[in-house]
């Protein structure tokens, strides 16, 4: 049991060690002194420096945190009344529909991509900020719906019946019993459709306007001439904002897990 136990911890270890080591080299070499990533030549922070100095870079960060926020706010609103109202509703083609719902998973997204662009140029749309919203958001939406559905399922029914029982409005019901108890799916589902939103190049290219730019397609143009340093420090600058803001929602469902709990008690 104890070889075993020792093998299991080392393969353990040498998966996290070749998934964070790269994150690791980025860190390391967002400090380095030297322009090149061939070798070490001392620390300094003139990378940081420069990045607040590019103004085309930070224009691109600011595009991809506005496009995140608004197709994360939307397809959360989308997705978890789809989730409440497909838990709510018993039909032969229940079935079906949950399955479509989640097509933008399973498709790929250059086919999404060209779809997209076809549907956009039939609407006359002007591509921009406007297209990249619709598209992020129909992409986004099926990952809180599939987080909220899976919450629902564990629900327990009889809170809602008794709030019904009790003289409580379905609105009220839902804004003082449902949305409470799915709210960590919400939320999780949320950081992750942002996580995806920020990620996302393959779509964006496509619906992507001539004078917008957002940060993935920033860094993947300049794939063509090298990365410069100033990506390196980017990168760990949103690692570290990643890492707090995953401590925070911890921290917060620490707390409402105990809030919870000593409620349980005193009644």
């Amino acid at each position: 049991m104890k070889k075993n136990s020792k093998l299991s911890n080392l393969y353990l270890g040498l998966v996290f060690l070749l998934m964070y080591l790269p994150i690791l080299v980025v860190i390391v070499f967002s400090f380095n002194d030297s322009r090149l990533t061939v070798g070490w030549k001392g620390f300094s922070l003139q990378w940081y420096e420069k990045l607040f100095q590019n103004s085309s870079l930070m224009e691109a960060l600011g595009n991809s945190l506005i496009l995140g926020v608004l197709s994360c706010l939307l397809s959360a609103v989308i997705g978890t009344l789809g989730a409440v109202g497909m838990a709510k509703l018993n039909y032969k083609s229940k079935g079906l529909l949950e399955y479509v719902s989640i097509l933008p998973l399973m498709t790929p997204e250059i086919i999404l991509g060209m779809v997209f662009l076809a549907f956009f140029s039939q609407l006359n749309l002007p591509f921009g900020m406007l297209t990249l919203l619709i598209s992020h958001t129909v992409f986004c939406v099926p990952y809180i719906l599939m987080e909220v559905k899976a919450r629902l399922v564990g629900m327990d029914k009889s809170l809602e019946e008794a709030a019904m029982d009790l003289g409580a409005t379905p609105r009220r019901t839902f804004f003082d019993i449902t949305l409470p108890l799915i709210m960590p799916a919400v939320l999780s589902g949320s950081l992750l459709a942002f996580a995806m939103s920020m990620d996302d190049v393959v779509i964006s290219v496509f619906v992507n306007g001539p004078r917008l730019s957002t940060l993935p397609i920033k860094v993947y143009t300049q794939m063509k001439t090298g990365v410069t340093p100033e990506i390196n420090a980017l990168c760990t600058l949103m690692l570290v904002v990643s890492v707090g803001i995953l401590l925070l929602y911890s921290l917060v469902r620490r707390l409402s897990g105990r809030g919870i709990t000593k409620k349980n008690r005193e009644l």
